[in-house]
């Protein structure tokens, strides 16, 4: 449990591939700025300068960044040996919390994580890290994304071009990358049975796969990506919280006497709500009562197609939280007496 009222330093660091900008505040007071190389050991020096500050001590200082991928890694290694108190936080979550604010630069960034630190002190969560494994399986989850971006980087040109262009070069052109479309699909297989490999090495990531995936329409590529940003449901356990992170909640759009209609949240990990879309259309066509309940909604009631598409979509995350939470696989009885969505 989290002690905010033991935080004396606030320390906002804003990372880059080549430097960090480092805002460290004591209490509601900005001490100075420092700019360092992303490097280890620059890493290493600066905290040692800390300690120098007056009573400071790292259990009673909080260091915040914002999620940049890969180029965080440094940071969070030092920081995690020292046992500190880390909050890893998503950039557009930190600056809408700040307000209208005008101007972005390193330095005043860094300084925004820590304000933001600062004014959020009882109630920002610690991060906790990823367990290796997951780690792991996230890291080849973005690169069977990479593969799969590629071969739609060169495929889809050929197929548009197939349209307005003489078929002998068309299949000439595609004749000429078959290598290339050969090699990709050879290493997205390697990298799926590696992800397979990996999930039934691990006892807790076989049996979250198993939930999951026990629930109709949803595949081992949504389960993975549900386990990674979840953090193994350890950092989102609720399923309305994690609907709202996918950006299938509808949210109210009034104003006065004005009612307009609920719009969805621009704010969401799109990649989430992709691949949610893509097994509520298979839920749609294949799932006996949730295609009778897309026929009920649309054809019956006159709902717009795309709205029933996002409220199966929310079902589904509700049906895998409900598994999960409970420990169960699915059962189509059980869900209807109790999913309530």
């Amino acid at each position: 449990m989290n002690r905010p009222k033991k935080y004396t330093y606030f320390i906002g660091i804003d990372v880059s591939r080549n430097k960090l900008d480092f805002a460290i505040m004591r209490v509601a007071e900005l001490l100075f700025h420092k700019e360092i190389k992303n490097e280890v050991t620059e890493i290493k020096g600066l905290v040692l300068e800390l300690k120098k500050l007056p009573k400071f001590v790292i259990s009673k200082a909080v260091f915040g960044l914002e999620h940049t991928g890969v180029y965080g890694n440094h940071l969070l290694l030092v920081l995690k040996k020292l046992k500190a108190n880390i909050v890893y936080e998503n950039p557009v979550h930190i600056r809408n919390s700040l307000g209208n604010i005008r101007g972005k630069y390193d330095k005043i960034d860094a300084i925004r994580i820590a304000q933001y630190l600062y004014k959020n002190r009882e109630q920002f969560k610690l991060w906790q890290p990823k367990r290796p494994v997951v780690q792991e399986l996230a890291h080849l989850s973005a690169l069977r994304n990479k593969l799969i971006t590629l071969g739609k980087s060169l495929n889809t040109p050929l197929n548009e071009d197939a349209l307005f262009v003489n078929k002998r070069i068309i299949t000439q052109s595609k004749a000429l990358c078959s290598d290339s479309f050969y090699a990709l699909t050879t290493d997205l297989e390697k990298v799926d049975n590696t992800i397979a490999g990996l999930i039934k090495s691990d006892d807790n990531l076989n049996r979250l796969h198993r939930l999951i995936t026990s629930v109709p329409s949803v595949g081992t590529v949504t389960a993975v990506q549900i386990i990674i940003t979840t953090n193994e449901f350890q950092d989102i356990n609720n399923p309305k919280k994690f609907a709202c992170y996918a950006g299938v909640v509808p949210f109210k759009n009034d104003s006065g006497k004005i009612e307009g209609r609920s719009k969805l949240s621009n704010i969401a990990n799109k990649r989430v709500k992709t691949l949610l879309h893509t097994c509520a259309l298979g839920a749609m066509r294949y799932v006996p009562d949730l295609k009778a309940y897309y026929v009920q909604k649309t054809k019956t009631e006159g709902k717009p197609k795309m709205a029933v598409l996002n409220a199966i979509r929310n079902k589904l995350v509700h049906r895998i939280f409900a598994c999960v939470n409970d420990n169960r696989l699915y059962q189509s009885d059980y869900q209807r007496a109790n999913e309530g969505t």
